[in-house]
């Protein structure tokens, strides 16, 4: 049987991905605080919810996408969240990335209520969540695993179990590592080659074909070249959420005094953006610092 999906938080990842599983399930539940992005769900396939309780009743499958662990607490441990609400036997799936402790926590206190927890963080953008071409490292006991596998399946091209819970946050943080530091490389060298004069399209273009091509200077080198030439581009990764994961990489690399100085001057840039009040702008905003011109001057 088709198993009932609940898509709690909507934002730039969840949105896609309740839209990803509207085509392949028939009961999908969408909620979040923000009631437009309810009704983008709503547009998409999937049923509204105007709270968590309505949107967990009878639910197989909550499918969690949160910014941090803060985020995470209030959902699955408030008043009227998940742990109160989702019926025994059910599967949270939590596919933010929060760390490891947090997602240990909150599955502590999940499986006293008899509700399993996968830890189940993505990667891929919200492109590949709207086509199911997601990466998704697993971190779950058997039992949990089976329960969410329909689910991981449509949101997936690629799906690597590595673990027990936790074991998912792990290796998600080994990507955001590079992920953080292949942004901030690309930013760096398109802000050169700005200063320089060069065509951008055309420099994307070239490096992306040879030794220096990477997915983020791919993904991220046409916003930044938008950015770069006084333009703003979609918005399509948030700079306090890229600074969010460098934190989480920092956090763990500190605990296990591993000297990473290229991520901890990636995550310094992020800071800097943050701090010139550019949180809720595009990632690629980046390169304006550092190219000194730009809409962040």
């Amino acid at each position: 049987m088709s198993p009932r999906v609940a898509v709690l938080g909507l934002g730039a990842m969840g949105l896609p991905m309740a839209t990803t599983l509207a085509r392949a399930f028939d009961d999908v539940v969408g909620f979040d605080v923000a009631p437009e992005r309810v009704g983008l769900a709503v547009a998409a396939g999937a049923t509204g919810a105007a709270t968590v309780a309505q949107a967990c009743a009878g639910t197989d499958v909550a499918v969690v996408g949160v910014r941090d662990g803060a985020q995470l607490d209030a959902l699955v441990l408030g008043p009227d969240g998940l742990a109160a609400t989702l019926p025994a036997g059910a599967v949270v799936v939590v596919t933010s990335t929060v760390g490891e402790e947090a997602v240990r926590s909150v599955a502590g206190a999940l499986a006293a209520r008899g509700i399993h927890t996968v830890d189940a963080p993505v990667s891929g953008g919200p492109v590949r969540a709207g086509a199911g071409d997601l990466l998704i490292m697993v971190g779950a006991d058997d039992e949990a695993l089976a329960l969410a596998r329909p689910v991981l399946d449509a949101l997936a091209s690629s799906l690597t179990v590595v673990g027990g819970i936790g074991a998912g946050q792990q290796l998600k943080t080994v990507n955001q590592l590079l992920c953080g530091i292949h942004t901030a490389a690309a930013a760096e060298a398109l802000a050169l080659a700005h200063r320089l004069g060069l065509d951008l399209d055309a420099c994307i273009e070239v490096l992306s074909q040879g030794a220096a091509a990477s997915f983020m200077l791919g993904d991220r080198g046409p916003r930044i070249a938008a950015q770069l030439r006084g333009e703003e581009p979609p918005l399509r990764s948030r700079l306090d959420v890229i600074g969010k994961d460098m934190g989480i990489v920092g956090d763990v690399t500190r605990r296990l005094k591993v000297a990473t100085p290229v991520a901890a001057a990636a995550e310094q840039l992020y800071r800097t953006g943050a701090a010139a009040g550019l949180e809720a702008a595009d990632d690629s905003v980046v390169a304006t610092l550092l190219a000194a011109r730009g809409p962040a001057w």
